[in-house]
């Protein structure tokens, strides 16, 4: 296992073989990371995040192939990196699944004029991640 710490306190561990596609999820919630990651460590190269701001520290040196991202999240939400994802020449064409506690309209509406690719409501069963995140790598 190869821990990207951006944080001493912080459990950001990427895992699996290198040629595997890269997903990040980032979420401020540990059980979700944990969940996230057992869900897809045996398809996918996983790169848990604490933070949207340890997400764009690691950007600099890993460039997913997907982003699962938290939308409540204190400091930076998932829409304010949303944002910054989609106004990035680097990153703009990243795929991002917004991981939500809540179905509400008006997120779904603002994720959707920001450019999110898709919804998934937490708690979440692993088929469906793997579906919703299929879905978007073969696009």
């Amino acid at each position: 296992m190869l821990y990207l710490d951006t944080a001493p306190a912080g459990n950001e561990a990427v895992r699996g073989k290198d040629m595997q596609k890269t997903i990040f999820v980032v979420d401020d919630n540990g059980t979700n990371l944990s969940m996230a990651e057992d869900a897809l460590e045996d398809e996918f190269r996983v790169i848990t995040l604490s933070s949207a701001e340890k997400m764009f520290s690691i950007l600099e040196k890993v460039v997913p192939d997907l982003i699962l991202l938290d939308i409540e999240m204190p400091e930076m939400d998932g829409f304010e990196a949303l944002k910054r994802l989609k106004t990035s020449d680097a990153y703009s064409k990243i795929p991002v699944i917004f991981m939500t506690a809540t179905a509400d309209a008006s997120n779904e509406a603002g994720g959707k004029e920001l450019g999110v690719s898709d919804f998934i409501t937490k708690p979440f069963s692993g088929p469906v991640l793997l579906e919703r995140i299929n879905k978007h790598l073969t696009t």
